[in-house]
């Protein structure tokens, strides 16, 4: 596989090392160390189930960058022989990047600064693309962060659920029935036009984002699979969903799961730098409603799986979605209960800091 996938490339095999790399769940990545540096991904199919919508999204971007900001640093396919930015090998899909060279990436934000590189990054990125026109864009995953989508999903599985699944989840189903006005509130906001449709990577964990390793300074956005037209509450509520709070969604301790109030204040300060003046007044009151809006979704998610007996989330163990959604549920909590701290940003600037 390796050989072939290398020769249209124009790519000795045995001038290199091929092994596996990095951290992602969906994809499947190696790197190809050798004179020169490269990435070899394969797309899961299974999740991005038409590929080529992903390779004709990046070709537009990379096209309007190439003439708008030829200085970004826009990580995308290269070339074969061919000149095809996708190759299909025994009905499977991959492609090589560029391997960016003295650059690193995190699993999990540790400090503020981390923070503030990453969502600096993230809003590079968005105000670069300020000007694309979305409709030449393809969904790559139809209604990803569709929330009354996922309402409706989740009170479905409610229907079709076990008794016993039912009766243990029972507190958290209670709870989320009652944290319903986050769906109506996202819903009025998209109604009354006060969230204007950009380009949003809609997938803003820190490892999408590569530092320097040796300064930490943020040097681009990676992984643009799901770069599809939305609304730029999805990016911020991604941050606030994975950075915020020490312990991930499969801390089962939830006495650990508490925001982190100056991871807040980074991400609001780095993605303002460059979002600052783009953004109009309505967006940016929605800023954060954003955390709200994306917990509580991927708590829905959670719950609505293992409502189903977990056929979407890998588990490891029977409760293992239950745990997730109680989780997150807890950091809802913890971040509705600093609501009014946050709010402070608007009154104080504090993106001119």
């Amino acid at each position: 596989m390796f050989q072939e996938i290398l020769a249209s490339y124009g790519l000795q095999f045995d001038d290199f090392k091929i092994e596996p790399y990095g951290s992602g769940l969906i994809n499947y990545t190696w790197k190809i160390s050798g004179e020169n540096n490269y990435l070899l991904q394969k797309i899961n199919v299974n999740v991005f189930k038409e590929p080529t919508r992903i390779d004709e999204n990046l070709l537009e971007l990379r096209k309007f960058l190439d003439k708008y900001a030829p200085d970004y640093l826009f990580v995308s396919p290269l070339p074969n022989l061919k000149n095809e930015t996708l190759f299909v090998f025994n009905g499977e899909y991959y492609r090589i990047f560029p391997f960016i060279k003295n650059s690193t990436s995190l699993d999990f934000v540790k400090t503020p600064e981390e923070a503030y590189q990453a969502a600096k990054q993230f809003g590079e990125f968005a105000k670069e693309l300020d000007g694309f026109n979305t409709k030449k864009l393809k969904y790559t995953l139809v209604d990803f962060h569709n929330l009354p989508l996922r309402v409706t999903q989740f009170k479905l599985a409610i229907q079709s659920a076990s008794v016993e699944r039912l009766l243990e989840a029972a507190t958290e189903i209670n709870e989320l029935i009652k944290l319903e006005d986050i769906a109506t509130k996202y819903q009025e906001l998209i109604d009354n036009g006060s969230l204007k449709k950009r380009v949003v990577h809609h997938d803003t964990k820190i490892s999408n984002v590569l530092l320097h390793q040796e300064t930490g300074e943020g040097l681009c956005v990676i992984d643009l699979d799901t770069v599809m037209p939305g609304y730029y509450i999805s990016d911020i509520g991604d941050m606030m969903r994975t950075y915020l709070s020490e312990a991930n969604e499969e801390e089962k301790d939830l006495s650990k799961v508490v925001v982190r109030e100056e991871m807040f204040f980074a991400i609001y300060r780095g993605y303002m730098e460059e979002m600052g003046d783009v953004l109009s007044t309505s967006e940016k009151a929605a800023f954060v409603f954003s955390g709200q809006f994306m917990i509580y979704m991927q708590t829905l998610r959670f719950l609505t799986d293992f409502l189903n007996n977990d056929v979407y989330y890998h588990t490891t163990y029977p409760s293992h979605n239950l745990v997730r959604a109680k989780n997150q549920l807890q950091l809802l909590k913890s971040y509705s209960s600093l609501e009014h701290v946050f709010e402070k940003v608007f009154q104080n600037n504090l993106h001119t800091i």
